[in-house]
């Protein structure tokens, strides 16, 4: 018989079904308890959560040895897993991965009071047995996620700029790979929170919304830099519920201001979200959810890191093609004179924050831009800018590492679309754009 493998049974590793483990005293006596949950590491290695110090913590740490039995929810498929103590870690990916998939484990049991992470336990997997019993029943049928990523990153690699990729990753996630509610995030100018730049499945449009980094399921997967996945309801994760009250009162945090709140579905049972890097600089995150349990397993995180991989570098790559872009602009239309009520824009340099008509629209680098564009185009009627002033221009105070303008101007440019209609910003190449107005402005700076 084939020796079964960790990755064979990393169904049964999902929570889905409380695990058993078995440790023995010094002296012989045996003890058998429920474990929260049982983390695959990698092929050789699971961890376990260490929530009390109890018989099983003692156990552990005199013999080094431990036997958990597992069960597949699918199938009723039974294994027992032989281990051998390592180490605890108490902070870092691992940590807070698991410390997340603990709240909704614990949530779904009712006992969020109760179940809290003190460490990571990790074994080294010495066996696997099956647990004799009847045949097990067929396995639901598998959707083939690695045909659907094949496409998905076909298309993407088609992708000719930013904004041209973001739609192809929204269409496709939801697409190919059946995922009804999605955003990709990219890090603020501050490096403390995060804004949606895409996003597919709401109601109302999630573009601009912010978090903070550190916060939540994304806010944690961003700053650990590890996907994180929860499986059930998890109110401690839940978007909807908390991060700008803790922010308000954080005396480090930096003053709120005016901000986009992070709207998500209001039960989401399940969640994903996946970082993504470019060597050591995080790019974005990438985020799905589900109002159904267990809708993201193993796999769908497996696909998700493949794809974020990808998305990595070439929205590295893309930004720099563009804003690096000296192609020439189209020949531009007479435009009509602004006709109507004239437009208040009103822009606080404290955090160029941009209010129209008494309506917030957009703060930070995307209102300094949008500020500059409003600026000069009531000033001198001009119409035609290019990425490349933008960055050199030192009263956007761009920060130093500024190769994420390209999506800040995707932001400015999906928020006129959304709030302000009669301002929009059209391509007329590559690293080119051109400002319409079609009402007359009255501009007010405040300090």
């Amino acid at each position: 018989m084939t020796a079964v493998q960790l990755d064979d049974i990393r169904n049964s590793l999902e929570g889905a079904v409380p695990s058993t483990i078995v440790t023995c005293s010094p002296e012989g006596v045996p003890n058998i308890t429920y474990t929260s949950q049982v983390h695959y590491v990698d092929d050789c290695h699971v961890a376990l959560s260490f929530q009390f110090f109890n018989k099983t913590r003692r156990n552990v740490l005199a013999s080094r040895r431990a036997t958990v039995r597992v069960m597949d929810p699918d199938t009723a498929v039974q294994h027992m897993l032989r281990l051998s103590y390592l180490r605890t870690e108490t902070e870092g990916p691992l940590f807070e991965s698991m410390k997340a998939r603990l709240a909704g484990i614990a949530s779904h049991e009712g006992m969020s009071a109760v179940f809290r992470l003190l460490g990571s336990d990790v074994y080294r997997v010495e066996s696997i047995e099956a647990v004799p019993g009847k045949a097990p029943c067929p396995p639901p049928k598998r959707f083939n996620r690695l045909a659907a990523l094949r496409v998905l990153s076909t298309r993407l690699a088609g992708s000719t700029d930013l904004e041209s990729l973001c739609a192809a990753l929204m269409d496709g996630i939801r697409e190919q790979l059946a995922v009804t509610h999605a955003r990709l995030l990219m890090p603020a100018a501050d490096g403390q929170r995060l804004y949606t730049l895409a996003s597919v499945g709401y109601e109302e449009s999630a573009v601009g919304s912010e978090l903070r980094i550190g916060e939540g399921v994304i806010g944690t997967a961003a700053q650990q830099r590890v996907p994180i996945r929860i499986t059930f309801m998890a109110p401690e994760y839940l978007y909807t519920r908390a991060t700008r009250d803790r922010y308000a009162a954080d005396p480090e945090g930096a003053p709120l201001g005016p901000e986009i709140p992070f709207h998500g579905l209001a039960e989401a049972r399940s969640q994903l979200a996946v970082p993504i890097c470019a060597g050591a600089q995080l790019v974005g995150v990438l985020y799905v959810e589900s109002p159904e349990s267990r809708r993201f397993g193993h796999e769908d995180e497996d696909a998700l890191v493949t794809l974020a991989a990808q998305l990595g570098p070439s929205i590295q790559a893309l930004q720099c093609a563009v804003e690096g872009a000296d192609e020439p602009a189209a020949t531009a239309a007479t435009q009509a004179e602004p006709q109507g009520a004239a437009a208040e824009v009103r822009h606080y340099g404290a955090d160029d924050s941009l209010f129209v008509d008494g309506d917030y629209l957009i703060k930070g680098v995307a209102g300094a831009i949008a500020w500059k564009l409003l600026r000069e185009h009531a000033a001198g009627r001009r119409r035609d800018f290019t990425n490349r002033e933008l960055r050199l221009d030192p009263d956007i105070r761009l920060p130093e590492l500024s190769e994420n303008l390209e999506a800040r101007l995707i932001l400015l440019r999906r928020r006129l679309v959304e709030r302000c209609p009669f301002i929009r910003m059209q391509k007329t190449g590559r690293g080119r754009f051109r400002l319409e107005v079609e009402r007359p402005l009255r501009l007010e700076h405040v300090q």
